[in-house]
């Protein structure tokens, strides 16, 4: 062991995050260590508060610290329409947009056959529930433009079917390949606006 063992502790915490290797996961905890102590804490508590503290919305399953979120709350906002998305990252870039005032709703995650991931595994019987409110009278598909999001997008499409909602797919400004989360507010903004009809 070349570092002291809280170090090397440290050093191995870092490298569990997603896209940190070792060289970065070293960087970071010296980083750490040169920081003050009260930073340090600071740094400490909201790690803990993000665990404690936040949850997923009981309507739309987005992340808040609220229930329901600060979104579903806003009464403002078109009820005839749900924007579906993956994930709370995709959520935030649609609302930079300042393009779209319906609700949200937060599948956290997309049918992938290949993780092990099915209809079970994300947000499905929520939206459904969702959808039986018959305010509701357009679903837009706005999973990210990939394998998976596009099969995600098809098999909710075929799911509401007999709700006889009208289905759109945000059109594809956006990169194929590509996650929403990355896009600019303008790729989003035409994406939201060439939206079409699934079937």
């Amino acid at each position: 062991m070349y570092y002291p063992e809280p170090l090397a502790k440290l050093i191995e915490a870092f490298t569990r995050l997603p896209g940190i290797g070792p060289k970065s996961a070293t960087r970071l905890a010296f980083h750490v260590l040169n920081m003050k102590e009260d930073e340090v804490i600071d740094f400490a508590k909201a790690l803990v508060s993000v665990k404690r503290n936040l949850h997923y919305c009981s309507v739309c399953c987005n992340i808040t610290d609220t229930d329901p979120c600060r979104i579903c709350q806003d009464k403002t906002r078109d009820a005839s329409v749900i924007c579906v998305v993956q994930d709370s990252k995709d959520l935030v870039a649609i609302e930079r947009t300042k393009e779209f005032d319906g609700y949200y709703h937060v599948l956290q995650g997309a049918i992938s056959p290949m993780e092990g991931i099915g209809p079970d595994d994300i947000r499905l019987k929520e939206l459904l529930t969702r959808l039986s409110d018959e305010k509701v009278k357009e679903l837009i598909m706005a999973t990210n433009p990939n394998i998976e999001g596009e099969a995600t997008a098809m098999y909710i499409s075929r799911l509401v079917r007999p709700f006889e909602i009208k289905i759109t797919r945000i059109a594809h400004g956006l990169p194929v390949g590509g996650d929403l989360e990355y896009a600019d507010e303008v790729t989003l903004s035409k994406a939201l606006e060439g939206r079409r009809e699934l079937f």
